[in-house]
């Protein structure tokens, strides 16, 4: 029994990480990273390659990756995760483990599309409160930077911080601490899992409109803030 661990690069996926390390009861084979082809960066983080690598290395974890193509559906994207999930069986995996903690709908698609090909999902942290969880995160000694925020929910000067004591304070109301709703994401450069932290500097912090129609734009979170990292 062996397990591919899918890798965002961000708080939830290094607790979740850390508590299938801790537990040793589902080995881990390997990271899986889906980014985009074109612009080889962390889909949703916006996070370059090269410090993706880094992190993988840092946490002496083989990394494969997932690269989707521009503008992709989601039919191509589900066709790529099941070729990719096939060749994983054939290596022996039996496990995929996600750090998901309470979206329902999420996780029924990802054990409806495993079960298409034999795959079991885990979910070490389902269920647990999200504020308990970033709190342990902290507390570890994780370290993570804040890359992308939702626009409509935050303001761009989230964008770039640390998630610390801090950062959750200044949250407003309704934005769940671990951005479970994808209200924000991180990096995570440095913890208990790390050999050596991950060097970065901050770059530019830009605005970016997802494709929706004008009409449509009132119902979707079409916006979003990127902190560019920068390798060192």
């Amino acid at each position: 029994m062996k397990s591919v661990f899918n890798w965002s690069g961000g708080k939830d996926s290094a607790l979740c990480l850390y508590r299938v390390l801790q537990e040793a009861t589902l080995p881990v084979d390997r990271l899986l990273t889906t980014l985009g082809h074109a612009t080889q960066r962390v889909t949703m983080h916006g996070v370059r390659q090269e410090l993706l690598l880094q992190q993988a290395q840092q946490l002496g974890l083989p990394l494969q990756q997932m690269l989707m193509p521009e503008d992709a559906s989601m039919e191509a994207y589900n066709h790529l995760m099941q070729t990719t999930m096939h060749q994983l069986q054939n290596e022996g995996i039996t496990h995929a483990v996600f750090g998901d903690i309470n979206l329902q709908d999420l996780r029924v698609y990802r054990e409806q599309q495993l079960a298409k090909v034999g795959l079991q999902a885990a979910f070490p942290l389902w269920g647990q409160p999200t504020d308990v969880l970033v709190r342990e995160f902290i507390k570890l000694g994780f370290k993570a930077v804040v890359v992308s925020v939702n626009a409509r929910l935050l303001s761009g000067s989230f964008a770039g911080r640390l998630l610390d004591e801090q950062f959750l304070a200044d949250l407003p109301a309704g934005v769940d601490p671990c951005g479970e709703n994808g209200e924000f994401h991180t990096f995570v450069f440095d913890g208990p899992l790390f050999q050596a932290p991950v060097p970065y500097t901050l770059g530019e912090r830009v605005l970016r409109q997802y494709g929706v129609s004008e009409d449509e734009a009132a119902n979707y979170d079409t916006g979003f803030w990127f902190q560019d990292l920068l390798p060192v």
